[in-house]
């Protein structure tokens, strides 16, 4: 599977941005997906993540209520929505696939997009 992550810019605090993570292959829906934001220095975090069907989600609490997860797999792409974005949101995005219907920890991904960057200013 090949992961291909954008959406990414420089938006105000209180903005959006919709990510979107464009897979490769046809299995595609056989792999949970997570999102993951990484700064310099600093470990990559999981921020959201969805199952392969997309029924179930996970958020990471610093996001719950401002962003949300989705998938089309008919499209073979997964979605991040973020509504009202803080500084703190300020990092490079990840996209990653594992091959569980959902995963939480970043070393059950296998597959991974290269970054696209969020910068929020206030």
């Amino acid at each position: 599977v090949q992961l291909q992550a954008s959406g990414g810019g420089s938006v105000q605090a209180g903005d959006s941005l919709r990510l979107s993570c464009a897979a490769s292959g046809r299995t595609f829906s056989s792999y949970g997906v997570g999102w993951f934001r990484q700064a310099p220095g600093k470990e990559r975090d999981l921020v959201a993540a969805i199952s392969r069907r997309g029924d179930t989600t996970y958020y990471a609490d610093s996001v719950k209520g401002r962003f949300t997860i989705s998938r089309d797999n008919a499209k073979n792409t997964v979605y991040l929505q973020m509504n009202g974005l803080k500084p703190t949101d300020t990092d490079v995005y990840y996209c990653a696939a594992a091959p569980y219907s959902i995963a939480t920890m970043v070393r059950s991904y296998t597959y991974w997009g290269q970054g696209t960057l969020v910068t929020v200013s206030s």
